[in-house]
């Protein structure tokens, strides 16, 4: 349990500091006062001002806040405070300001993934064959345990998910196999057949296959910078991909909300990582990164993605939302959120009593 609170602290500590670390450096880049810099919510447990930014730590861990100058387009700004106020700055500054939040956790993960890759690398699933099923195009084929796939229609195979994908892509048609056995390279044909499987989200879906299964042969690939750097931002973005669509699933209800979870589940998994080494839990770190800046830039007002949708509308407009508008919108927000988390933490609670 100790393990799991340090690492729910410490995972949430480095997610929240690059997200207002974000707000922070663009607001100061653009010549907006900031007083605040808060990690955590709620009373202030100790701190440090320098000039008129005070750095705190709050005693509410759950996230934090940067309040800038002139944040409150309906409060008074003192003549001498406007040109370091946030709400006199041109709406594309301020749309930035809002969006940097978001960004920078979405650097964060890629940091994190081109930290991972240049140090351990990538490792590859070879086209190497462990075991051909009975009765399917491989067996008819001729392919035994021990080929390798160096080619298929002409085209280089490197790895198994890359064999894979070109036999899903062949839509059905006849293929023509470049296997390499015993040291000699062979050539066989063979039709991909449609089987029923599943998908990531658990959706029937009709998958080609030729009926073999991998010999779990992993080369390990090491990765100069640039290769580095490389594979952190197609790993980023293959993960906010799939973190959207998920979202999208939700909405739409073919995904169970019952895959939703809250700070008790991120903590049980924080610990778990933790338990299994720092690769893990700095991977994990990534991966919760890229979900809290898509979280943020949902267009539900209070978030990131609520004041951005407001700023759209002012520069379509060219004038702000007006102030009873914001406010209305701002509790449906808040209720929104507070729906949210009653549900997160339902579900939450239901897995601990059902474990």
């Amino acid at each position: 349990m100790s393990t799991s609170i340090v690492a729910f602290v410490v995972v949430l500590g480095i997610l929240i500091f690059f997200h207002e670390l974000g707000h922070f450096l663009v607001a100061r880049l653009f010549g907006v006062g900031v007083e605040k810099f808060s990690l955590g919510f709620g009373p202030r447990i100790f701190g440090k001002k320098i000039g008129i930014t005070d750095y705190r730590i709050s005693a509410i861990p759950l996230g934090g806040y940067v309040k800038m100058v002139g944040e409150d387009p309906s409060a008074a700004v003192d003549p001498e405070d406007v040109s370091i106020s946030f709400t006199h700055k041109h709406v594309f500054k301020r749309m930035l300001i809002v969006a940097a939040g978001p960004f920078f956790n979405v650097l964060l993960a890629v940091l994190v993934f081109f930290g991972i890759f240049l140090v351990s690398g990538t490792f590859i699933l070879q086209p190497t064959i462990g075991e051909v099923q009975p009765d399917t195009p491989a067996a008819r084929g001729g392919l035994k345990a021990g080929d390798r796939v160096v080619a298929i229609g002409g085209t280089a195979v490197q790895s198994w998910d890359e064999m894979a994908r070109l036999i899903m892509d062949s839509g059905g048609g006849r293929l023509r196999f470049a296997v390499q056995r015993n040291g000699q390279l062979l050539e066989v044909a063979m039709t991909p057949v449609a089987r029923e499987s599943r998908n990531v989200f658990g959706e029937k879906i009709d998958r080609y296959i030729i009926g073999v299964a991998s010999a779990g042969d992993v080369q390990q690939k090491h990765l100069n910078p640039l290769q580095a750097g490389v594979e952190s931002i197609r790993q980023t973005y293959d993960v906010f991909k799939l973190t959207v669509v998920s979202i999208v699933k939700l909405v739409q209800g073919s995904l169970s909300t019952k895959t939703l979870g809250g700070p008790i589940m991120i903590a049980e998994l924080a610990g778990q990582q933790a338990r299994e080494g720092v690769l893990n839990l700095v991977f994990f770190i990534a991966l919760l990164s890229i979900n809290l800046a898509i979280i943020n830039l949902l267009p539900i007002p209070v978030l990131d993605g609520g004041h951005l949708l407001f700023f759209t509308i002012e520069a379509v407009t060219g004038k702000p939302v007006n102030k009873r508008m914001r406010e209305i919108a701002q509790q449906i927000g808040i209720l929104i959120l507070l729906m949210l988390m009653i549900f997160v933490f339902y579900n939450d609670i239901s897995r601990i009593f059902s474990s």
